[in-house]
């Protein structure tokens, strides 16, 4: 088998280890700004899509579907976030004779439509948030919708996802003010610009279960995760399992999914969302349709290689696990490192990684693509790294967490490492006292922690800056830069070219 990756950075390199692992060639698509990353080492083979942004690149189905074809693939990993969960993608696959690591088109195209995915649960017992059925036809529609369910609400694009095309309306004037911006933001980001209305609940917890279903009936659960610590609905911490489940409410969770999963004829691997009150009545939110940032944790805790699953099912396999057989040991945390400043909004910022330094040790694991060197582009997402501890309780897991981020240098440009830090520290945090409203009241209290950590930052990052990035080779003459090296040594010990007497 030969497997054609169409994505990028850390998800790229995970897939190819386990392809590596298991024997399967791999073809990397790679963009102009990815021609020197690290996964680019590492593929079998590397297809250029000749171009710099997204759009030009891994959003563009006609470059990916000729890439596979002409490398001889027998398959497709979209990866997560591109084109993921796109059924017009998995179409042309098809249409190519290629095998999508992923959902059918159809299933794509009826749980990729909020509405339809939320019309699909509550038909099958599963309850939902309270909102409109259809997709609102204008201003005075969201309004009188907004008013029978109750504020505040969110303004969500039916097709959204990633936190972009949602806004928090607190009253009638809210709605109207926010109507129009968010369709078009809808219509920008995902090209459509259907929208919808749902209550907001005040504080819950985002609790989701990772299932994997092989197409022939049979659909299993790998435990849920709590992502709860989230910055503009995205999320930047997740722990398997959930401090604040009960055996009762995690039942009643995982039968939910795996009920919605099961009613959608669903097939690989796949995350059912939902949103926990604090009396524990639950609201489903939406199905991840794709391998999930965070399934490193589930992997962690139930010692299973989801990527490995993914391709199974892809062949047409009968998953080899039954529900008994899968079990969850230890608790495991996941911090999302990006290039971000958090007192600014959490807002991107690209530039050189002037040194990295990566983390190791007992129950420490690290998936990113970074290097000493390396560029984070302006054209693609600000997660550079996902720093993961598993420990046999949660105290371990945090403990460890503690050691590994302290270790953690990534230097030039801001991260979102100091926050993980002193989140770890937080009183609250470590009791489990925590919902989606969390990083309301911790941020205000970071701003002169984060500063004494990018003073320090900023004063290496001069110090390396000055002088030459590393690279893979020297590119003026196309040689290891280490071998350059030892010319030099030689000639400075008088042992090479040009030595005076």
């Amino acid at each position: 088998m030969k497997l054609f990756i169409a994505n990028r950075g850390e998800i790229a390199l995970r897939i190819i280890r386990t392809c590596h692992r298991l024997g399967v060639r791999t073809v990397l698509a790679f963009s102009e700004p990815d021609r020197e990353s690290l996964p680019m080492r590492y593929a079998n083979e590397r297809y250029p899509l000749d171009g710099s942004t997204p759009s030009e690149t891994y959003l563009n189905i006609e470059k990916l579907v000729k890439g596979a074809r002409e490398t001889d693939c027998d398959a497709v990993h979209p990866g997560y976030g591109f084109l993921s969960e796109d059924p017009s993608f998995v179409e042309a696959c098809y249409e190519n004779g290629l095998i999508f690591i992923g959902p059918s088109s159809r299933t794509l195209a009826k749980l990729g439509n909020k509405l339809q995915a939320r019309k699909t649960m509550s038909e099958n017992g599963i309850p939902v948030i309270p909102g409109s059925e259809g997709a609102l036809r204008d201003e005075e529609e969201a309004v009188s919708v907004s008013e029978k369910t109750g504020y505040p609400v969110i303004i969500k694009a039916v097709y959204g996802g990633g936190g972009r095309g949602m806004r928090i309306a607190r009253d009638k004037d809210d709605v109207r003010k926010f109507f129009r911006v968010t369709l078009l933001e809808a219509q920008a980001a995902f090209g459509r610009g259907e929208i919808y209305v749902e209550r907001r609940l005040t504080k819950p917890r985002h609790i989701e279960i990772q299932a994997l279903a092989d197409g022939h009936g049979k659909v299993i659960s790998l435990g849920e995760r709590e992502c709860s610590i989230q910055r503009r609905h995205q999320k930047l911490l997740e722990e398997a399992p959930s401090v604040a489940l009960g055996q009762k409410l995690r039942d009643e969770l995982t039968d939910a999914a795996l009920r919605g999963l099961s009613a959608a004829a669903y097939k690989n691997a796949g995350t059912v969302e939902f949103l926990v009150e604090e009396d524990g009545a639950f609201y489903f939110l939406e199905i991840n349709k794709r391998l999930q940032v965070e399934h490193l944790v589930t992997e962690l805790t139930t010692r299973l290689d989801i990527v490995e699953e993914q391709l199974n099912v892809a062949a047409n396999d009968t998953l080899s696990l039954s529900q008994n057989e899968i079990k969850v040991a230890g608790w495991a945390i996941n911090c999302r490192i990006n290039a971000e400043d958090p007192r600014q909004g959490f807002i991107p910022i690209p530039g050189l990684v002037a040194r990295y330094h990566a983390p190791s040790g007992p129950g420490v694991r690290v998936d990113s693509a970074l290097f000493s060197g390396c560029s984070i582009s302006e054209y693609y997402d600000s997660l550079i790294a996902k720093l993961a501890t598993w420990g046999t309780d949660r105290t371990q897991a945090i403990e460890r967490m503690k050691v590994a981020l302290e270790e953690t240098e990534i230097i030039g440009l801001p991260t979102t490492v100091p926050l993980h830090r002193e989140l770890m520290q937080d009183e609250d945090f470590v009791r489990g006292q925590f919902d989606t409203t969390f990083l309301d009241d911790f941020l205000p209290r970071l701003d002169s922690t984060i500063a004494g950590y990018e003073r320090l930052a900023a004063v290496i990052a001069a110090v390396e800056k000055a002088r030459s990035p590393p690279t893979w080779l020297d590119k003026a003459e196309g040689q290891s830069r280490w071998r350059a090296a030892a010319r030099a040594q030689q000639m400075d010990r008088g042992n090479g070219p040009g030595r005076q007497s």
